[in-house]
C-alpha cells in the first residue's frame, strides 16, 4: 500500500488549552495509568513510588478528554495564523539582529534546543563564546559523518540470508534511524533532516520492496545532504528517489494508453503540490492566506494542474543497470543487489508520456524527452511564490514555534527567495533567517501563551539519549518502532502513519481555548489518552537502567545470552550531584528545559527527591533512583513539554 492510500492521521478525543497551561491541568478522569510490559524484574525500573509518578502524570492528564476532529485537521491551511507573538520593531534585516549572542547558560540551551536535539556542558559555553551566527556558520562546515547507508553496510544488514531476510524486513531502518539521531556530530544537520522528512514523507510503514530498509536509509541520507543546501535539490532527489517512487507510485508510471484507457498516475503530482512545496491556497510573503474579493481562498492549483502535471511523471523505475542478482541460499528466491535502492530512478523515454503538460501557468511542449519535461516542471513549481513561506513556516514550527507571526514568516520567506547573493532556495539562509530572527531569540516568547510548541515525542527520547550519555555496548541501537501510542512514544522518525506526516501544520486541537483562539498546535494530533499514558510509563520503564534488547551482539532480532540492557543511560555528572537534590535538578532543568521550569516546579520536584536520603555515601543504585526520578519527573512536567 503506497502512502497517500492511507486514511487521515485524525487523532479522536484530543484536548488541549494554550501551551503551558494546556499541559498543566490535572483531569480527575485519567485515573491510574497501565504499565508498559517489560522483561522480568524491570517493572517500574525507577523505582519512584506509584504516587510520585501519577503526581507527574497530571502534567499531562489535561491532554486527554474532549472529541470530534478538527476541520482542519485534514488538507487545508487551518483556520488562520491566530494569536501570534507581536514582531519586534524595526523588523531586521538579513544578517542584522537584537540578539546575536547568548548572554546567559539558558539562553545558549534554548537557542541549541531550538537548533538541534539537545544542549550539554561544553556546547552550552561554545555558544557563548561565539555568536549564535558564528556557530551556525561552524555546525554548517561540519560534514556528515558516516551514513545510515554505510551504517547498515557496517552491521551486517546487506547480507543475504533466508533466516533473516533482511532484504524483507524494516527493523533495520529503525535501529539506523535511532544510531544516526542518537550519536552523529552533526546535531543541526540531523535536525533540519528530520524536519525536512516531515514535510517531504516517506514511511517504513508503505514500503514493501526488496532493501526497503536502504532505501530508506539512502531517503534519510539525500535528505541529510541536502539540509545545508538547495531546496531545488532537494526536489529533484525526492522525486528520482526510489523510496519515493514506490510510497507515491512515480515508479512504474506510465504514459496514457487510449485503447486501455490507462492514464497516468497522479498520486506523486498532486501530493509534490499539496506537501512539499506549494500548499493548497495561494499565499502572501507572509504565509497568511490570499482570498479572492468575496474572501474566499484562492486555490493555489486545480484538478487540471494536477493532470497535466502527472504526464511529467511518467517512465520512470528503478534504475537496475548495475543489479547483481543472487539467489538466496536454500530457495529458488532471487534478490537484486542493493544498488538500486540508491539511484535516481532511471527514464524510459518510451514510457514517458507525449502529450503537453499545462500547469501553474506553464506549458510543455508535446514531444518534448522527459529529463527535459522534469527539469522544466521542478524549476516551475520551486520558483512558485508559495514555496517560501509555505516551506519556510514549516520549518519555524518543526523548529521554534507552532504560530509565528506572519512577519516572521515573511522575514524567513525572504531569506528563501534570495539569500543575499540572489539565489533562491539556500536552506543555509532559511536555518539562519529562522533560527536568529528575534521572534525565536527575544526573551519575551518565554512569557507570551501563544509563543512555543509541544515536544514531539521522539524528539523527547532523543534529547533524553544524547543528554546523558545514552550508549549502545554492542552498537545495536535496536530502540526499535515506538509508534504503538499505548505502550510506547506513539511516534517513531520515518514511520508517519501516512504522507500527511504525524500531524498537520494547521492541526487545531478541537473545543479547546487553542481551536476558539484560532491558534493551531500540530504536534497536539499525536495526544490522546493512551499516548499521555504510554509515553509516562516507557520512559519510566527506560530512565533508569537503559532500553532492553534481545541479542544485541547480532544485527538480528533473534534471542540469545547476550538479551539484556544493551542501550543504557551514563548519567556520569548526574551521579555526582545526587546528594545534592536541589544542584541535580537545577542542572536537568538547563540542560533539558533551558531553566524554563517555574520555581514551584523546582520546589516540587526537588521536595519530591528529597523524601528519600542521599548521601555522598549511599550506593551508587540509590544515587542512580535519585538521577533517574529527577529526570523522570522533570520529562512529564508541562514546562518541559512545551518548548519555548
Amino acid at each position: 500500500m503506497n502512502g497517500a492510500r492511507y486514511p487521515h492521521n485524525t487523532m479522536q478525543n484530543t484536548h488541549a488549552e494554550p501551551l503551558a497551561t494546556a499541559v498543566a491541568q490535572e483531569d480527575s478522569r485519567q485515573g491510574d495509568l497501565p504499565h508498559t510490559a517489560q522483561p522480568p524484574g524491570t517493572r517500574n525500573a525507577a523505582h519512584m513510588p506509584l504516587a510520585t509518578a501519577l503526581l507527574a502524570s497530571t502534567a499531562l492528564a489535561a491532554c486527554g478528554g474532549g472529541s470530534g476532529d478538527s476541520p482542519s485537521g485534514g488538507l487545508g491551511p487551518g483556520p488562520g495564523p491566530g494569536p501570534t507573538t507581536p514582531s519586534p520593531s524595526p523588523t531586521p534585516t538579513l544578517g542584522n539582529y537584537a540578539y546575536p549572542t547568548a548572554k546567559t547558560d539558558p539562553d545558549a540551551a534554548r537557542f541549541l534546543l531550538q537548533a538541534q536535539f539537545s544542549a550539554s556542558t561544553a556546547e552550552i559555553a561554545a555558544v557563548r563564546a561565539s555568536t549564535f551566527a558564528d556557530w551556525l556558520d561552524q555546525q554548517f562546515a561540519t560534514g556528515m559523518g558516516q551514513t545510515g547507508w554505510d551504517w547498515l553496510n557496517q552491521r551486517g544488514y546487506a547480507d543475504i540470508n533466508n533466516a533473516t531476510a533482511y532484504y524483507d524486513n524494516t527493523y533495520p531502518a529503525d535501529a539506523m534511524i535511532w544510531s544516526q539521531l542518537m550519536t552523529s556530530s552533526d546535531g543541526l544537520r540531523k535536525r533540519v533532516a528530520l524536519a525536512l522528512s516531515e514535510i517531504c514523507v516517506v514511511s517504513l510503514t508503505g514500503l514493501d520492496f526488496s532493501w526497503r530498509s536502504h532505501a530508506m536509509a539512502h531517503y534519510w541520507d539525500q535528505l541529510a545532504a541536502n539540509a545545508f543546501g538547495n531546496f531545488r535539490k532537494v526536489l529533484e532527489d525526492v522525486t528520482l528517489n526510489p523510496a519515493m517512487g514506490y510510497y507515491l507510485n512515480t515508479r512504474g508510471n506510465q504514459k496514457e494508453n487510449a485503447s486501455t484507457g490507462r492514464l497516468p498516475d497522479e498520486n506523486y503530482a498532486r501530493e509534490v503540490l499539496q506537501l512539499m512545496s506549494i500548499g493548497l491556497t495561494a499565499l502572501n510573503p507572509d504565509g497568511t492566506v490570499r482570498r479572492d474579493g468575496a474572501g474566499k481562498p484562492i486555490d493555489s492549483y486545480t484538478q487540471s494542474d494536477v493532470t497535466n502535471l502527472a504526464r511529467v511523471f511518467t517512465g520512470y523505475d528503478y534504475d537496475q543497470s548495475q543489479n547483481a542478482p543472487t539467489t538466496v541460499p536454500g530457495t529458488n528466491r532471487t534478490v537484486p543487489s542493493t544498488t538500486f535502492a540508491r539511484l535516481p530512478m532511471a527514464l524510459t523515454e518510451s514510457r514517458h508520456s507525449t502529450m503537453a503538460a499545462t500547469f501553474l501557468g506553464t506549458t510543455i511542449g508535446a514531444s518534448t524527452p522527459g529529463a527535459a519535461a522534469l527539469k522544466t516542471a521542478l524549476d516551475t513549481i520551486f520558483s512558485h511564490p508559495n514555496v517560501g513561506p509555505f516551506i519556510g513556516k514549516q520549518l519555524i514550527q518543526r523548529l521554534v514555534t507552532s504560530n509565528p507571526s506572519p512577519a516572521y514568516v515573511e522575514r524567513v520567506a525572504a531569506a528563501f527567495n534570495n539569500n543575499g547573493a540572489g539565489v533562491r532556495g539556500d536552506l543555509r539562509a532559511v536555518v539562519k533567517a529562522i533560527l536568529l530572527d528575534d521572534e525565536a531569540r527575544s526573551p519575551a516568547g518565554l512569557t507570551q501563551p501563544g509563543f512555543g510548541k509541544l515536544r514531539e515525542p521522539m524528539l523527547r527520547l532523543v534529547q533524553w539519549g544524547r543528554t546523558f550519555g545514552l550508549n549502545s555496548t554492542f552498537g545495536s541501537w535496536k530502540i526499535g518502532n515506538l509508534s504503538d501510542p499505548g505502550s510506547r512514544l506513539g511516534q517513531s522518525p520515518l514511520r508517519s502513519p501516512s504522507v500527511f506526516n504525524f500531524f498537520r501544520p494547521g492541526y487545531v486541537p478541537p473545543s479547546t481555548a487553542l481551536a476558539n483562539s484560532g491558534a493551531v498546535a500540530p504536534e497536539f494530533q499525536l495526544v490522546n489518552e493512551s499516548s499521555v499514558g504510554g509515553y509516562l510509563n516507557y520512559m519510566q520503564s527506560i530512565i533508569k537502567d537503559g532500553i532492553f534488547v534481545n541479542a544485541p551482539d547480532l544485527p538480528n532480532n533473534g534471542s540469545n545470552g547476550n538479551n539484556g540492557r544493551d542501550i543504557k543511560p551514563a548519567y556520569t555528572t548526574e551521579l555526582t550531584l545526587a546528594p545534592d537534590a536541589d544542584a541535580l535538578v537545577a542542572r536537568v532543568n538547563l540542560l533539558m528545559c533551558a531553566g524554563q521550569l517555574s520555581a514551584n516546579t523546582v520546589k516540587v520536584i526537588s521536595d519530591a527527591l528529597k523524601t528519600t536520603n542521599i548521601t555522598a555515601a549511599s550506593t551508587t543504585d540509590a544515587k542512580l533512583n535519585r538521577v533517574a526520578a529527577a529526570v523522570f519527573l522533570v520529562m512529564a512536567s508541562a514546562e518541559y513539554l512545551v518548548q519555548k
